[in-house]
Order: structure tokens, then C-alpha cells, then sequence
């Protein structure tokens, strides 16, 4: 591909964010960043940033912007000749505008699923800790109950997946987000999507990119929006 693209995908959790962006990676030959990744990578390194993260995730918190900011920027410093999607940043405004000072987004998707399908999804869900593999009873069950796939150990349902964290979960997810959706509205490059089933959604994606790539100037980072 001669010219970058850089696009970011944003959307509630059980709102199918991992699988298309799985697709796009695929479909459009996109490097996929997950902030997760990172993050469990960090962990996993003992680096000083990793060993912070860690302590706001063993006590069920947030990772704060300023530590998020400070793992990611470098990393997609870096990055300079390569086409990506981002997944998990950034979340807040504050990120956003972070990252505004170290590349420019050509597109973000967002992600509107209805709150009954997040929490029939999220009741269902299963997750491998130590990779984030994330299983669904309902349609991408793993193939020993409980057990993960590739490692075999076991898998766990995460507290804030159970229904009575739910609520206040979306709610949070929304009030976080629509700043950022309404900055990205605001530059002209912020397109949903709403619907129940991936499948149905992901070909509107799939036309939106095909359409996208094929007409978008190209991109640099270091370039930030006005």
C-alpha cells in the first residue's frame, strides 16, 4: 500500500470492536494495536510503565491517561511507515488529543450496539487472562467449556462482565467517550455504525474502507490536526 492510513475503532465493551477489527487487519492489511496488548505486554516485561499498569489492574481500576499516553505515544512514534488500526486508544479526550500531537487519523468507526445486546453478549462471555483471548457461549464458544483453546487453562469471567456491574460500566464507556466521538465528528472523520450482528454490520465497514483507502491523501505522522 503506497499510502499510510491510520484509523482508530472505538465502541463499548461486547460491542464486537475485537473482531472487526480482526477483519480490517486482514481484509485491508493494517497493522492491529490493541492498547490491551500493550498493556499485557508491559506487564509481562517488568518494564517501570508495565509495573505501574499492574497496580491499577489488580485493583480493578482504570489505567489513568498520563500512564496510557506515556506507553502508547512512543510506541506509535515509532510507526512512522506503517498503516495501522487502533483498538482501546484513545478512550478519553485527553488521550485524543495526546495523540493529535504525534499523528493524524484518517477514520474512526464507532461502534452503537444496543444496551440488550451488550449484556446478553457480556453474560457470555469468557476471557484467557494471561492472552485476553475473549470466548462467547453463544456463538464462539471455546472448544473444552472453560478451558482455553491454545493453552488449555482455564478461563474466567471478569466481575465487571456480570450483569449488575453492567449498567454502570456502559454508562461510563458513554459519558467517556462522547467527547471524543464529538471531536472526531468535528474533524469530519468519525463514521457508526449501529445493529445487533457483526455480520451484518461488518459490510458496511468493509465498503466504507474499500471506499476510504482508495481516495484518502496520504497521511504522516508529526502532522498534527489544526
Amino acid at each position: 500500500m503506497a499510502k499510510l492510513f491510520r484509523a482508530a475503532i472505538m465502541g463499548p465493551p461486547g460491542s464486537g470492536k475485537g473482531t472487526i477489527s480482526k477483519r480490517i487487519a486482514q481484509s485491508f492489511g493494517l497493522q492491529y494495536l490493541s492498547s490491551g496488548h500493550f498493556l499485557r505486554e508491559a506487564i509481562a516485561a517488568n518494564t517501570e510503565a508495565g509495573l505501574t499498569v499492574k497496580n491499577y489492574v489488580q485493583r480493578g481500576l482504570l489505567v489513568p491517561d498520563h500512564v496510557m499516553t506515556r506507553l502508547m505515544l512512543p510506541r506509535l512514534e515509532q510507526l512512522t511507515n506503517m498503516s495501522f488500526l487502533l483498538d482501546g486508544f484513545p478512550r478519553t479526550l485527553s488521550q485524543a488529543r495526546a495523540l493529535n500531537t504525534v499523528c493524524d487519523l484518517d477514520l474512526v468507526i464507532s461502534l452503537n450496539i444496543p444496551f440488550e445486546t451488550l449484556k446478553d453478549r457480556l453474560s457470555d462471555r469468557w476471557v484467557h487472562p494471561a492472552s485476553g483471548r475473549v470466548y462467547n457461549m453463544g456463538f464462539n464458544p471455546p472448544r473444552v467449556t472453560g478451558r482455553d483453546d491454545v493453552t488449555g487453562e482455564p478461563l474466567i469471567q471478569h466481575d465487571d462482565d456480570k450483569p449488575e456491574a453492567l449498567v454502570a460500566r456502559l454508562r461510563h464507556y458513554k459519558d467517556v467517550a462522547k467527547p471524543v466521538i464529538d471531536l472526531y465528528k468535528s474533524h469530519g472523520i468519525l463514521h457508526s455504525f449501529s445493529g445487533t450482528e457483526t455480520d451484518r454490520i461488518w459490510p458496511y465497514i468493509n465498503s466504507l474502507l474499500n471506499t476510504k483507502m482508495h481516495t484518502h491523501s496520504p497521511d504522516a505522522c508529526h502532522s498534527p490536526m489544526p
